[in-house]
């Protein structure tokens, strides 16, 4: 039996994660399902892409994924399943996938130290298979069309754990709908980026990572500071090497370097915001 990890916007207040387990259950009772995360901003693709691409390194391999932030649910995308890193992915065909099919196989601790990871393969070098999902066997009956977690990802999730080959599924898919993670770049001697994701404790999380550093001098390394909206976020090793209340920015636990505050919140303090550009020097 695949472990199945579920991420949605669902959140826990409706019946909704519950119900796509119950779907599981009844088609794979064996299954093992995890919750991976469902407080993914309502319809924010790209905070559930990251949030797919930060974790899903650290789940065995075979595990099939399935996000479900879903804002055009009903419409003409379609429904995909990738193969992929030795996992297997399953949603819309939307961009929540993407990060994860671009960013190299499980088990490499984290996220990899180059940029260039995030670049789509060669077209003649795929390192994924994609198929849409259209065998009704593998679907419930059409009960309207807003909850597809329900009736088309979760019971195709709970095949494929049962063995059902994703050939079965569908037809080959050659593209699908691409998320660009943007890349860092040198401009007059400084590094330059941007914010990537925001999380619950108000870590702004760049694109850079510590190898991105090492292009600098060694004299300005010395003395990094990341600078973002005016303010500056000094390097640090861990958050407690700052004062409470004081900016700093670390390299966090997938890879990225964080601008953060010691016990406070720098999105809030500071207005910090996905797409901010970020300069080290």
């Amino acid at each position: 039996m695949s472990c199945i990890a579920l991420l949605t916007d669902f959140g826990t207040a409706d019946w909704f994660v519950g119900t796509m387990k119950g779907v599981i259950a009844a088609i794979a009772p064996k299954a093992q399902v995890v919750d991976l995360c469902h407080d993914i901003p309502p319809g924010d693709i790209k905070a559930g892409a990251f949030s797919l691409l930060a974790s899903y390194r650290y789940f065995p391999r075979g595990t099939i994924f399935v996000a479900v932030v879903d804002p055009g649910v009903g419409g003409p995308r379609e429904a995909m399943l990738a193969e992929a890193h030795g996992c297997h992915f399953i949603g819309p065909d939307n961009g929540v996938l993407a990060f994860a099919l671009a960013g190299g196989p499980p088990g490499t601790g984290g996220a990899r130290q180059s940029a260039s990871v995030f670049r789509p393969p060669l077209a003649d070098q795929p390192a994924y298979r994609i198929r849409a999902i259209e065998n009704p066997d593998y679907r419930l009956p059409a009960g309207g069309s807003t909850f597809h977690g329900r009736d088309i990802f979760a019971p195709a999730a709970a095949h494929l754990s049962l063995g059902k080959t994703p050939g079965s599924f569908g037809k080959k898919k050659e593209t699908f709908v691409e998320l660009p993670f943007p890349v860092p770049y040198r401009f007059k001697g400084k590094v330059q980026g941007e914010i990537v994701h925001i999380d619950r404790f108000g870590n702004a999380i760049t694109n850079l990572t510590p190898r991105d550093l090492e292009s600098l001098p060694e004299k300005a390394r010395k003395a990094i500071v990341v600078k973002a909206r005016g303010k500056g976020f000094p390097l640090a090793e861990f958050y407690g090497q700052a004062s409470e209340g004081k900016p700093l920015s670390v390299a966090g636990s997938c890879g990225f370097l964080e601008l953060s505050i010691n016990a406070g919140n720098a999105a809030r303090k500071f207005g910090l915001k996905r797409g901010d550009p970020v300069q080290v020097a």
